[in-house]
């Protein structure tokens, strides 16, 4: 393949799209309105000078499982990943916590009387990981590679996260899940809301729970000198107003919000795709605060102080009751946090 590509937004999306047409030997160029490349993976001084958090994404168990990731060979050009002692935990009231470890068998023991149907629900998953998520990070209509681990997967993914946690009688591994599942942002009372709770708890027992060295804009930074490397080129401070300003080329790309697709590709396109892309609507919001701290944060539970990334809700019961709050107007009185 040759000619010519273009790319708007510099996303994972945006920057992976741009690497495998320039691996089929295309000329790529990225243009990213922004000073800075990334999109969900920049990292930035929000709070005191050489003190860095990531803007968005932060831990990437499937980060290190992307089968295109690992494609990228990212390593080769600067990306380090780090492994905390413990992935994650999850403080609950008294000072108790569920714990992940990368090992299955460890959290099982850990989650005492549940642990049997812990290591009966992931333990299977875990050993195909690599072949599911050759389907799962897929596009959505594809012919599945490994149908019968797709198949075994999809019977427990198409499940709530309230029925997939009934299968546990104790707080911690229902809070160790719910946390988890929470991730989807949306009700986990929905169909399909335990895929992402099974996918990701399954991940970080097959590959950690890692964030990258430097932040998640390191990422991003080898990425784009892998890009570099290949006769790439990417543009910052470039916003593109149309499509049509870009000039010719053979194929265009857009890593941006459907409305802003729709601004942007104007009426090279029916306009009933133009409606429906002005009527989608985004899910639901997530708010974020930064702390700068010196030392560490005293947990009562000594995993938690070990652990890269703590969780902070409560019991699936708990959460449950937020989301109806949150479908209600009204402010929850225990919000879902994540601590990096």
């Amino acid at each position: 393949m040759s000619g010519r590509a273009i790319v708007v937004g510099s996303g994972p999306n945006g920057l992976a799209a741009a690497l495998r047409l320039a691996e089929q030997g295309m000329r790529v160029t990225v243009h990213e309105a922004a000073p800075t490349i990334g999109g969900g993976m920049r990292t930035s001084e929000l709070t005191l000078p050489g003190v860095l958090h990531d803007d968005c994404s932060a831990f990437h168990p499937l980060g290190v499982g992307s089968p295109a990731f690992r494609s990228f060979r990212l390593e080769e050009h600067g990306l380090e990943w780090l492994w905390p002692e413990v992935g994650l935990a999850h403080p609950l009231d008294g000072g108790g916590a569920a714990v992940l470890y990368r090992s299955v068998d460890e959290t099982a023991d850990a989650l005492g009387p549940d642990g049997r149907a812990w290591r009966r629900l992931f333990a299977p998953v875990v050993r195909s990981i690599d072949h599911l998520l050759d389907d799962v990070l897929a596009p959505l209509l594809h012919v599945p590679r490994h149908p019968i681990t797709l198949a075994a997967y999809g019977t427990r993914a198409l499940l709530p996260a309230t029925v997939i946690a009934s299968r546990w009688r104790q707080p911690e591994a229902r809070a160790l899940f719910a946390g988890s599942a929470a991730h989807l942002i949306g009700p986990l009372t929905a169909p399909l809301s335990g895929a992402i709770g099974i996918i990701l708890i399954a991940a970080a027992h097959a590959y950690g729970w890692p964030v990258a060295k430097g932040g998640s804009q390191a990422i991003a930074d080898a990425m784009a000198a892998k890009l570099v490397s290949l006769g790439g080129e990417i543009l910052t401070n470039s916003p593109v107003e149309s499509v049509r300003a870009l000039g010719t080329a053979d194929v265009v790309m857009l890593d941006v919000a459907p409305r802003h697709a729709a601004r942007l590709l104007g009426d090279r396109v029916p306009p009933r795709t133009q409606r429906a892309y002005d009527r989608f609507r985004h899910g639901p919001a997530a708010h974020k605060v930064d702390f700068a701290i010196r030392g560490h944060i005293p947990w009562v539970n000594d995993a938690c102080r070990r652990a890269g990334t703590v969780h902070l809700s409560g019991t699936l019961e708990e959460i449950v009751a937020v989301e109806r709050q949150m479908a209600d107007g009204t402010m929850p009185e225990r919000p879902f946090c994540l601590i990096g």
